[in-house]
């Protein structure tokens, strides 16, 4: 088990995350917001249906499509001398420093404390049928699980095969893939805790919960 007060310090050390908004796609640059210090939104709504602050406009064939923040954050740099200048996809046009939340903290904390089971290889992946309906109607942090269990369910070019788990016996506590899409080779599918883990694993929720202070 890591010491959970020295990742908890380090985290809190560094309480945030540089994001690089890239250009997308070729077209001239327009900046909406083209100056450091100022602060943005990520989509809100019930479904995320409304769009981040708008940062930023690609022109190409003289159709303008927008470039709209993904996190909440404040901007730190910009790369002004784009303005008006056609670029190609992948160029970097700025910065923002988004501080992280309470959600973001604990999932950083656990996936270095829970055993994390990968996806062998990209393909869409479910839990084995009477597996599925437990972790939907009970929660997942029900279902133990023990090496060489029949766990998953892999789909890859109309393709269906068994996946069998392999690492220490325990809990599921956590789950990272979701149905009907495609996991990428060595993402997380699940994060598994052994029992005699539990109540640290417990800890470190509560002592998140309690400790951790939002930034506005």
């Amino acid at each position: 088990m890591l010491n959970i007060t020295e990742l908890l310090d380090e985290i809190k050390a560094s309480p945030f995350e540089e994001v690089v908004i890239n250009a997308p796609h070729t077209g001239t640059v327009e900046f909406v917001v083209d100056a450091p210090g100022a602060k943005v939104i990520g989509p809100s709504g019930a479904w995320r249906e409304k769009p981040g602050t708008l940062l930023a406009r690609l022109e190409r064939e003289r159709n303008k499509k927008p470039i709209h923040a993904a996190l909440k954050g404040v901007v730190e740099h910009v790369h002004t001398e784009l303005a008006g200048r056609f670029v190609q996809a992948g160029t970097r046009l700025m910065t923002i420093r988004h501080f992280l939340n309470k959600e973001e903290v604990l999932d950083r904390l656990l996936r270095k404390t829970l055993h994390l089971f990968n996806a062998p290889e990209r393909a869409k992946y479910y839990f084995r049928p009477d597996i599925d309906i437990k972790v939907k109607s009970k929660g997942c942090q029900t279902v133990e699980i023990r090496p060489g269990m029949d766990l998953f369910i892999v789909s890859r070019m109309k393709r269906e095969s068994q996946l069998n788990y392999d690492g220490p016996e325990g809990i599921i506590y956590a789950v990272y893939f979701e149905a009907n899409q495609n996991i990428d080779a060595g993402a997380p599918l699940i994060g598994v805790c052994r029992k005699d883990q539990l109540s640290a694993i417990q800890d470190v929720v509560s002592r998140v919960q309690s400790e951790w202070v939002e930034q506005d």
